[in-house]
């Protein structure tokens, strides 16, 4: 080995080390990492930095960005709204949230499809009395098995794509993935819902059984309301569906509850509710029903940055504490609306916004997003702990389907390039309000952006240096001698071991120009080897470190370290029993 190759080894050793320890965050070891390879003369200074301006870099950012407009459009919600009923068994359960989860994760980043359903998750276990640690990692598993199907399911396609065009002149098409990782994921999928999802062991303390503020709301039906004609038991079963407890009619000055269940509604009725932040957006959201307060409504329409829920708790000297909302002015004086109050399970009397504000309740405000925090100090609030809360703008739906959709068809028939695409479709979202421009940036995982921003130059390093030929070398050594296939199927071995306890788009940047290096030593296509390591570096099963989805419901799901591995083992053996024979099929060595 030379010089350079026992420093990026060694290098590369460290970076490994360190992940897998846990102790610093990824993103700060791989800049690190690539500082001191710069130091040490591996990486050329005047292209230290080019992995930040990186196509794969781009998309990765992009996608999310995409993904909060699809988000606040409502697009998700309505999908999951469809799908998705707490009352069904939980094989049922865990099927149906399993292809919702693969199918958004095939078209968005799989981290956030995993972020979007989550909350759905753990509201369905809350309300059917079982723990969510027996849902969530087969959720988790559906999400990153999903990915695999399509350019921009997950990083590591994108990786490989942007790889094989420096390598070979041609990135591979947005759907090029789909027919190894679509078999590959339908039978991943079968598996954790039949059979994966019974090997969990049962976490009953899981945090995600932890209730959180439930808030007092009213709603109206607007004017051309379509739950007109349709009676309270049904509106029972709407709030049912959405995790939402319908509390009151309110018609004039009379509130009917419980015995009102025959009531026809009429526009103009005002609905009393108590729910969970996430919930009441989506019950007002999916019914389309208008803020009790039609001020509001003129106000926030009138607000061109965006708005957003904030939560906050009401102490002794806050300037509220004693007033009401409609008195102290919050609406003309900050465009703020009250969505709702909690009251530690008493009852709120009267309208809210005549409500006496006391100390210990807890706001759910509607602000603008650029002075939502000016908001909650001059009322003399505390904001809770931030939970990334949206507004849901349903009206924007079919504008950031066909903006996106076009987008994708223009990408997939090689109109434009993908980065292209995906950034027309943000500069789209911001043009027809899906998405307010003061949001945009909130949206980025910045610490992924650093880590492939990093791990790229270092990458580049270790193959100019000669050192992936150097591992393709080793890998077909070991199998001198045997058939192709064979180095074909070390390859998803080492690739997906490394996954398991690497990030998972750490692993592709090695992995995939040692693929492409051992198919030039063989002397065959490197197509078979670059598909083998997307399908090996996505399949991160057997810790929560290996991918960030599996790191997402360690808490949620009351997991431990070691749990990952008992539904893990067996999908990862049925990933290269089943992915092995399709890469041959499709991609002939």
């Amino acid at each position: 080995m030379t010089q350079d190759q026992i420093i990026l080894f060694s290098l590369f050793g460290v970076v490994f080390a360190a992940l897998v320890w846990g102790r610093w965050r990824y993103d700060l070891v791989a800049f690190t990492a690539l500082i001191v390879a710069v130091m040490l003369g591996v990486v050329p200074a005047k292209t230290a930095f080019e992995g930040f301006g990186h196509p794969a870099t781009l998309v990765v950012a992009l996608v999310l960005v995409v993904s909060a407009g699809l988000t606040r459009a409502g697009v998700v919600m309505l999908i999951t709204r469809t799908f998705i009923d707490a009352g069904r068994g939980l094989g049922a359960h865990i099927s149906i949230m399993g292809v919702v989860g693969g199918v958004l994760s095939a078209f968005m980043n799989n981290v956030a499809a995993l972020a979007l359903l989550m909350p759905v998750d753990v509201a369905a276990a809350r309300k059917a009395g079982r723990s969510p640690g027996l849902s969530l990692m087969p959720l988790s598993f559906a999400t990153i098995l999903g990915g695999m199907v399509t350019l921009i399911g997950t990083p590591p396609n994108i990786i490989i794509a942007t790889i094989r065009e420096d390598a070979l002149g041609e990135s591979f098409a947005m759907f090029d993935f789909a027919p190894v990782g679509g078999v590959v994921a339908l039978v991943g999928l079968a598996f954790v819902a039949l059979i994966g999802w019974r090997l969990i062991p049962h976490r009953a303390d899981a945090e995600g059984t932890r209730d959180a503020a439930a808030y007092i709301a009213e709603l109206t039906l607007p004017e051309d309301t379509k739950l007109a004609g349709r009676t309270m038991a049904e509106l029972y079963d709407e709030g049912d569906k959405a995790g939402v407890a319908v509390m009151a009619l309110i018609r004039g000055d009379r509130r009917r509850y419980g015995a009102a269940r025959e009531t026809e509604l009429k526009p103009g009725d005002v609905i009393l509710v108590e729910a969970g932040a996430e919930a009441l957006d989506e019950f007002r959201a999916g019914l389309k029903l208008d803020f009790a307060d039609q001020r509001r409504k003129h106000y926030l329409e009138a607000e061109q940055a965006g708005f957003a829920m904030v939560e906050a708790v009401v102490p002794t000297d806050a300037r509220i504490r004693g007033k009401t909302v409609e008195g102290i002015g919050l609406i003309w004086r900050h465009r703020t609306a009250l969505m709702g109050i909690s009251r530690r399970g008493h009852k709120v009397k009267g309208p809210l916004a005549k409500a006496k504000i006391r100390a210990g309740d807890i706001l759910l405000l509607l602000a603008p997003s650029d002075t939502a925090d000016d908001v909650v100090d001059w009322l003399g609030c505390l904001p809770l702990a931030e939970r990334g809360l949206t507004v849901t703008e349903e009206t924007h739906g079919a504008v950031a389907i066909a903006i996106f959709a076009a987008a994708v068809l223009a990408a997939s028939v090689g109109l434009i390039d993908l980065p292209v695409a995906l950034g027309a479709v943000a500069i789209g979202y911001v043009a027809a309000g899906v998405l307010p421009l003061s949001e945009i940036y909130d949206h980025i995982e910045w610490p992924v952006i650093v880590l492939l921003g990093s791990m790229i130059p270092l990458g580049a390093a270790l193959e100019s240096s000669g050192g992936t030929e150097l591992i393709a070398g080793a890998i077909v050594g070991l199998t001198a001698g045997a058939p192709a296939w064979v180095a074909l199927l070390v390859l998803m071995v080492v690739t997906m071991t490394l996954s398991d306890v690497l990030n998972n788009t750490a692993t592709a940047i090695v992995a995939a120009p040692v693929g492409i290096a051992m198919a030039g030593t063989l002397g065959t296509s490197p197509d078979p080897f670059l598909m083998a390591v997307a399908v090996a570096a996505s399949s991160a099963f057997l810790t929560p470190i290996g991918h960030k989805n599996n790191m997402l419901i360690l808490g949620p799901g009351g997991y431990e370290f070691g749990d990952y591995w008992r539904m893990g083992l067996p999908l990862e053996i049925l990933v290269i029993a089943v992915g092995l024979p399709m890469i041959l099929l499709v991609w002939p060595l």
